[in-house]
């Protein structure tokens, strides 16, 4: 492996950082976007409960919010229930977009990486071509050693940035329909507890977390 890095040249370096870089970003937010975590299956009760039995004192609402997103968003709401549907419908929304702006965390990053590896290859490769015709000119054809090591570093390099690229794509993807389903599913919560909290209510919500990025 060292030696696949030492032939690659000194474009291997930025090339093994987005390897890192793009591999702890996919480990934190697959730990971060897990259901259990955003959307803990106990808390649409408890927030249910504090609205039926009116607990919305803030020692409440602030165990709420630090409960997950979701208790969050929920905590939003309930704080402003005495307002009315559209006062509640409105809190949600503004705190869906900024936990919406959480879940994506990292995402344009990874993004960056998945779009700059296969470029870094690239280049990796016209340098390595540049050295072949280089030690062509310098010296004919009869200098294997060094033909060999330019092409060699040409090949490591596209290789190396087209590994990286794919996987990180990949999951760069995935974790943006995760998000956005982590987000619908936040805001159907929502929504619940709104008809939950305002029973009888004749004011309709609208649409929420409009604000969210696609």
């Amino acid at each position: 492996m060292l030696e696949l890095i030492q032939a690659g040249g000194w474009l291997m370096l930025p090339i093994l950082l987005c390897s890192v870089v793009a591999l702890a970003i996919i480990i934190e937010r697959f730990w971060t976007l897990r259901q259990q975590r955003i959307l803990p299956a106990a808390l649409r009760g408890r927030a249910w409960r504090l609205a039926r039995e009116r607990q919305l004192e803030s020692r409440y609402l602030k165990a709420l919010k630090e409960s997950s997103p979701l208790g969050r968003i929920l905590a939003a709401g309930l704080a402003h229930r005495d307002q009315g549907r559209s006062a509640m419908a409105e809190a949600i929304e503004d705190a869906g977009r900024h936990e919406a702006h959480r879940l994506e965390r990292y995402l344009n990053t990874l993004g960056t990486i998945a779009a700059i590896s296969p470029l870094l290859g690239l280049l990796g490769t016209v340098i390595g071509m540049i050295k072949v015709f280089g030690a062509i000119s310098a010296e004919g054809m009869g200098n294997m050693p060094a033909l060999s090591g330019g092409i060699a570093e040409a090949l490591i390099t596209t290789a190396s940035g087209l590994t990286i690229a794919i996987p990180a794509l990949i999951a760069y993807r995935y974790l943006r329909g995760l998000v956005e389903q982590r987000v619908v599913e936040m805001e159907q919560e929502a929504m619940l507890l709104i008809e939950a909290a305002m029973e009888g209510g004749d004011e309709r919500s609208g649409e929420w977390f409009s604000g969210r990025s696609g």
